[in-house]
């Protein structure tokens, strides 16, 4: 897996090191470039959630998971942007501001750690330097994850570890002077 968002500038670990190796299909935004600050528009208070395109996932994904997790938040576990499960494998597109997954039937959103069941922005603490915020699009083995609608992306996150059969990861950072 390609890790380029280990980058000296950031503090945290990289929180898919202790996960197995998959393979990577194709990830693409018109919102984000890899690599690249985050757009204002996509970070709190606005909360409008980047368009994300995905290809070529491996024979056998049956659904697909998206997240979003920034490992430089001073806490020790990091903070969960978005969380999102259980979209049906013919979908092959977020567009702009679909955070909440309204329209996608079957498709689940958990509450991250800003509380909310959809997609919230990055907004690191002032003067705490840049933060990385990495965009996950996981294919899937089944075709529903069988997880509460109040259980917690790290739930979401355990059983990943067993059911992805390839991810891929589109990042970018934001600071707050």
């Amino acid at each position: 897996m390609s890790t380029a968002y280990n980058d000296p500038r950031f503090p945290g670990p990289d929180p898919y090191a202790p996960l197995k190796d998959l393979p990577e299909f194709t990830l693409t935004s018109s919102d984000l470039s890899n690599g690249e600050r985050i757009p204002d528009a996509h970070a709190a208070p606005s909360n409008i959630s980047p368009q994300l395109s995905w290809s070529d996932l491996p024979e056998g994904t049956k659904s697909l998971a998206v997240t979003c997790f920034d490992p430089d938040a001073p806490t020790a576990a990091g903070f969960w942007h978005w969380a999102a499960f259980n979209i049906p494998a013919d979908v092959t597109e977020l567009p702009t501001g679909a955070g909440d997954l309204a329209d996608i039937d079957g498709a689940v959103v958990l509450k991250g750690d800003s509380g909310m069941a959809d997609y919230y922005g990055p907004q690191p603490p002032a003067g705490h330097g840049p933060h990385r915020y990495l965009f996950a699009v996981h294919a899937v083995d089944v075709d529903s994850l069988d997880i509460p609608a109040d259980a917690t992306p790290t739930v979401l996150g355990f059983n990943l570890y067993f059911h992805s059969i390839a991810r891929t990861i589109l990042w970018g950072w934001y600071e707050n002077n």
